[in-house]
Order: C-alpha cells, then sequence, then structure tokens
C-alpha cells in the first residue's frame, strides 16, 4: 500500500503532493513501483495534527481519487474517519476504506458498510493531538490490542459489514511507546492468529529514529527491514513511503520463505 498524503501537515510527505497533478503522478508511479493499493489522505493524523473539515478533506482528496482510478489499475484507498468521506470517496471510485479510528465517528459504521468497500480498521490509542503524550496499558498491550480489534469487528460484523471485507491494524506509533511498538511487532502473529488480515503501518515513523537517530527522510533502509519482519511475522499489507525498495525487499523476503504471501 503506497502512502499518498495529500497534506500540508503530514509528517513525512506533508506538502509534496498538493497539487492534484503532483498527486496523481505520485500515485501512478508508486503502482508502477508495484504497490497493489494507493492510499490517499487527505487529514494528517501524525502526533499533535489539528483536525480539517470535511468539506476541507473532500477537496483535497475526491479529484485525486478519481483520477487515479482512471489512471492505473490499483485499488484505491481512502484514509478517513468522516462518513461524509467514506461516502464521496467510494462514489468517486475508492475500493478501501483505512479508518484509524475503527469506524467509531458519528455514521462512519453505517457508511462503510453501504460502500461495498474493504476496510482496515486501526486501533488508536487518544486522538492524534494527544495519543503519544503519555501512552500506557494498564497490562499487556498486545491483549489490549487485539481486545479492541476483535470488538470493532464484531461491531461491523453486527452492522453488516462481512468479516472478508475487513482487515486489521495495531497502530504502530498511534498512542504507543516504541517499547509497545516493538512488542506488538515481536507478537504480531496473535493479531494474524485471529484470521482477518493484519495492516501495517511503520514506514519512517518516529520510532525509528529512536533506533537509529535517523531524520523522517533518512529512514528508508529501517523502514524497509521493519516491513520485511513485519511480513515474516505474519503481515498481509505494508504501508510504505518507500514503494520500490520496500517491494523488491519483500519479494526476496517470500522467496527464502517458500511462500508467495510477502510478493
Amino acid at each position: 500500500m503506497g502512502v499518498l498524503n495529500v497534506t500540508p501537515d503530514s509528517f513525512s510527505d506533508g506538502g509534496l503532493f498538493l497539487s492534484v497533478e503532483a498527486a496523481v503522478e505520485q500515485g501512478v508511479r508508486m503502482a508502477a513501483e508495484g504497490a497493489a493499493l494507493i492510499d490517499v489522505g487527505g487529514e494528517s493524523t501524525r502526533p499533535g495534527a489539528e483536525p480539517v473539515t470535511a468539506d476541507e478533506e473532500l477537496r483535497r482528496v475526491i479529484p485525486v481519487i478519481e483520477r487515479l482510478r482512471a489512471a492505473t489499475a490499483a485499488i484505491i484507498c481512502v484514509d478517513t474517519s468522516k462518513a461524509e468521506v467514506m461516502r464521496a470517496a467510494s462514489a468517486a471510485g475508492a475500493g478501501f476504506i483505512n479508518d484509524v479510528r475503527a469506524l467509531r465517528e458519528p455514521g462512519a459504521l453505517a457508511a462503510a458498510a453501504a460502500s461495498g468497500c474493504a476496510v482496515c480498521l486501526m486501533h488508536m490509542q487518544g486522538e492524534p493531538r494527544t495519543m503519544q503524550l503519555a501512552p500506557s496499558y494498564a497490562e499487556d498491550v498486545v491483549a489490549e490490542v487485539r481486545g479492541f480489534l476483535a470488538a470493532r469487528v464484531a461491531s461491523c460484523v453486527a452492522a453488516g459489514l462481512a468479516a472478508e471485507r475487513l482487515a486489521v491494524d495495531p497502530g504502530f506509533g498511534f498512542g504507543k511507546t516504541v517499547e509497545h511498538n516493538l512488542t506488538l511487532l515481536r507478537r504480531l502473529g496473535e493479531l494474524a492468529a485471529d484470521g482477518l488480515p493484519v495492516l501495517v503501518g511503520l514506514s519512517r515513523k518516529s520510532m525509528l529514529g529512536t533506533l537509529t537517530g535517523r531524520a523522517v527522510g533518512e529512514r528508508v533502509y529501517g523502514s524497509v527491514a521493519l516491513a520485511v519482519i513485519a511480513v515474516l511475522a505474519g503481515a498481509r499489507v505494508v504501508r510504505a513511503h518507500d514503494v520500490g525498495a520496500t517491494v523488491e525487499a519483500l519479494k526476496v523476503a517470500a522467496a527464502v520463505a517458500g511462500a508467495g504471501r510477502a510478493a
């Protein structure tokens, strides 16, 4: 899944793809490099990010989704928590909803169910503005994340979203310390064992800055390493900024593992 943020303030690529032309060019490039999905986001969810209105989010993402739908065979995703944006994005050609709030916003569950899109449900402790101030878990971060995702899956199925349309994301960096992130990665197989595809977003995250000392734009090698580790641990979808490098590494990992899952 290639990351395409059409925002001025995303932590890594904010401001780079604000024009429709630049965004579409980047999306087509990522598809050519091997991305099966292009994730278009119009609202930053980095730590400390401020929310934007639905109108502004729609203005940013809908023209890009429409153009990419016509320009590439990749599945177009919309990274949003707003019901209104989900409905408009689906009508514009999106086939996947990636929601950091796991369809908990007003109307989001009904909008996603009616859209026909596949949906990724992510765990986040708190809200983007405050989630990294002092994240903590009572006992076991993996058990808490797993329990939350299981409850959200049950709510979705009850609302008419078939389990076959769902994926789950433990939410690396969304209300987690570096140690929480590492624990989730080490035990990712426990989430995969629940039977739904696991999506991971580790690309260029701040934990890599802590582990390597590298600035955001210098975290390609660390990001690729985390992607390979995650896939070998059971992840089925990898969200990445550096698509070409990540695809190449996962092809090698798949060959070594003797399975096609990482390809």
